[in-house]
């Protein structure tokens, strides 16, 4: 199967994706169709073996754990006292609230894995308190856009759980990797809005707090911090695998939860009912990319496209270069999880033909995708924030507030390409790896 054709039947299922078929239709569709008319109806009897053994994979049992220890948090009470706390430390810095909101997403991504579950839960929370200070619109909500995606980057995350499953990567090293990046990016966050509002002072209008109550307020943030010790700390000591792990945050949380006193009907019953929802559709887009993945295995498409970049005689960074403005591309046309389990089979071959780590790719391409969640015309943050927000206002606002954030992140893309120990540094200390 050569380049062209490779390339025409790419560009047909994007157009599938863009008329709004369901994606999982259209990649179990193209995988089930393509087999069969290249290798005839008998490559059909190994579709039951894929999905059988796609939906016994061990490691995938800790993507409705994660979904579920990210319900828990957002209905537990426990990410409105986590705002509180972070707001009465960063009120009166260049900014105010706005780097709350920020240091929060950062905070809560580090429990929930989720970025939508992230921008709708601290989006919710803020919103009142910033309009209520007279916030401008524009900045208010393109920090909560971007700060929800930092959930698909700081561990534990869902995304990063992903790739390992698509790579047979290790998710223990890739959670680790993300680490530096996720506090940096958060950093670089706050540093523009501090830059931003050197002037502007939303946050000096009220009384000065005391050293006490800000140390009191800290007792808000012991959950969540214990809770991203029990999963990522099982990892590290190797008490636990991945999904151990997951299910560890999901105990955790849920005593956390008693002691707020929500563990009542409505609560199981909301938590599990949205967990289902949510592992039912990203399950079934798992197990439609990994039949699609059989039959582009069996045409030898990664081979073909590797031997294609070869002949181009593209560096590493060349090729870096090429992919970040394709994810850029891809990014204003799809969803993250789609992104992902479409062009990660393609992909990682190509890097690794060129001698790149595969625990780095799978920083840089979910710092990639983290693009794509808040780049119109389907940014899912942005509809998400607009969504939470109550003056019912222009999608714009959302859109302009976003794109200082879109800059700063690729910067840090090209920062993690001439310094790829951003990510390397931490599991190979940690973990020992090479």
């Amino acid at each position: 199967m050569g380049v062209f054709e490779i390339g025409i039947a790419f560009i047909v299922m994007l157009a599938l994706m863009l008329l709004g078929l369901p994606i999982a239709a259209v990649m179990l569709g193209a995988g089930a169709l393509g087999g069969v008319l290249v290798f005839g109806w008998p490559i059909l009897q190994s579709v039951g073996s894929v999905v059988w053994g796609t939906q016994n994979e061990n490691l995938l049992t800790a993507i409705p754990l994660f979904i579920l220890l990210g319900e828990i948090l957002l209905r537990s009470g426990l990410a409105d006292k986590m705002y509180s706390a972070l707001a009465v430390w960063f009120d009166r810095l260049p900014g105010g609230l706005l780097h709350t909101n920020i240091a929060c997403c950062g905070r809560f991504a580090a429990t929930s894995g989720s970025s939508i579950a992230t921008a709708a839960t601290v989006g919710t929370v803020a919103l009142p308190a910033l309009e209520e200070r007279g916030y401008p619109k524009r900045q208010m909500l393109g920090s909560l856009a971007a700060g929800g995606t930092l959930g698909i980057l700081i561990p534990p995350s869902l995304n990063l759980l992903v790739y390992g499953s698509l790579t047979n990567t290790s998710v223990g090293q890739l959670f680790i990797a993300g680490v530096i990046p996720g506090v940096l990016l958060t950093l670089l966050f706050m540093a523009w809005i501090a830059f931003a509002n050197w002037r502007v002072s939303y946050g000096l209008k009220g009384p000065k707090i005391s050293l006490g109550v800000k140390i009191r307020a800290l007792g808000a943030l012991l959950p969540p911090m214990a809770i991203f010790f029990v999963v990522m700390g099982s990892i590290y000591f190797g008490i636990a695998t991945p999904t151990e792990s997951a299910a560890l945050g999901v105990v955790a949380a849920l005593i956390f939860a008693g002691l707020e006193k929500r563990l009542n009907r409505t609560f199981f019953e909301a938590c599990f009912w949205n967990t289902a929802r949510t592992t039912g559709m990203v399950l079934l887009i798992i197990t439609a990319a990994f039949v699609l993945n059989v039959t582009l295995a069996l045409l030898g498409v990664a081979q073909a496209m590797s031997n294609w970049i070869a002949t181009l005689g593209l560096s590493a960074v060349e090729l870096l270069a090429v992919l970040m403005l394709f994810y850029l591309l891809l990014g204003l046309f799809m969803d993250v999880l789609s992104m992902q389990v479409l062009t990660i089979p393609i992909t990682v071959p190509l890097v690794m033909a060129v001698g790149i780590d595969p625990i780095w790719f799978g920083i840089f391409i979910v710092l990639m995708c983290e693009l794509g969640l808040i780049t119109p015309p389907v940014g899912m943050n942005l509809y998400v924030v607009q969504g939470v927000r109550q003056d019912a206002g222009p999608f714009s606002d959302v859109v302009a507030g976003s794109i200082p954030y879109v800059i700063i992140m690729m910067v840090f893309a090209v920062l993690l390409i001439a310094w790829p120990d951003l990510a390397l540094w931490l599991p190979r200390t940690m973990m020992g790896t090479p």
